[in-house]
């Protein structure tokens, strides 16, 4: 089986936009991080990779997940070599992803309201 080389592969970009409170942590791990970008750079940015051809793992806040933004929606539709992910905002309660897939596990299983998660963290009840 053949594996390409690592001399030869090309890595694929990490990148982070979004909230600027979570940027510094992705670029602590690696990634570059472009912070509260107007909807026009973003557009400009995706493009740019698509245009490139380039490999990507790009994560998004759900702000940016949920905006109108022409090429992040068209990588969605078309999956490939840009993958691309939401995380939720700092501080978001209670925190909760936003995809396709997070929709239809809810779909599936149903959200747990507060009060009974609480419920089952509480021994005293």
């Amino acid at each position: 089986m053949d594996t390409p080389s690592t001399e030869t592969a090309t890595p694929a970009r990490l990148v982070f936009i979004g909230d600027e409170r979570l940027a510094d942590g992705f670029r602590l791990i690696g990634f570059e991080a472009h912070e509260n970008p107007a909807p026009e750079t973003v557009e400009r940015l995706l493009r740019g990779l698509l245009r490139a051809r380039a490999k990507a793992l790009v994560v998004v806040d759900d702000a940016l997940m949920a905006a109108d933004i022409p090429s992040l929606q068209r990588i969605r539709r078309e999956g490939g070599r840009i993958v691309v992910v939401a995380v939720p905002a700092l501080g978001a309660e209670p925190p909760r992803l936003s995809s396709a897939v997070a929709d239809r596990l809810d779909a599936l299983f149903g959200a747990a309201p507060d009060d009974e998660t609480e419920e089952r963290h509480d021994p005293g009840r």
